[in-house]
């Protein structure tokens, strides 16, 4: 799977549903299971946790080591596939993919109730940015 694989696939999820602990397309998703059915198209299926609140002081023991999933830490220039997870305010965490070209982001909005891709990333600090490990 490349980065690449992963953004076509987290694409053709837009529209999806929102549902808190969703992994189901059909359903809904949440960014954790956006990531989660995104990966599982574009080949690398994974169990990600589920059961967490909206809300979350800290991340220990719900955000599992990345290279465990195939990815690694990325700097720099983002590319399409790269997953960052953003803070947009106290105690809480969002997923964000980045978006195949002409670029963008794809996320789990709960705002708006479904899969989306916008033109910019969701606002907050970035607290972590990671890129697929090509098979």
């Amino acid at each position: 799977m490349t980065g690449d694989d992963l953004a076509q696939a987290a694409l053709a999820l837009v529209g999806a549903p929102w549902r808190l602990h969703g992994r189901d397309p059909d359903h809904g998703l949440d960014c954790i299971g956006l990531l989660a059915a995104a990966l599982g198209t574009a080949g690398r299926p994974v169990g990600l946790p589920t059961g967490y609140p909206l809300r979350l002081a800290r991340l220990d023991g719900w955000l599992p080591d990345p290279a465990t999933l195939g990815f690694t830490g990325a700097a720099g220039r983002v590319q399409p596939g790269d997953v960052v997870l953003i803070q947009p305010g106290p105690a809480q965490f969002h997923l964000a993919i980045a978006a195949p070209p002409p670029g963008g982001w794809i996320h789990a909005h709960a705002g708006v109730r479904r899969v989306v891709c916008t033109h910019d990333l969701p606002d907050g600090p970035i607290r972590g940015h990671w890129r697929p490990i090509p098979d």
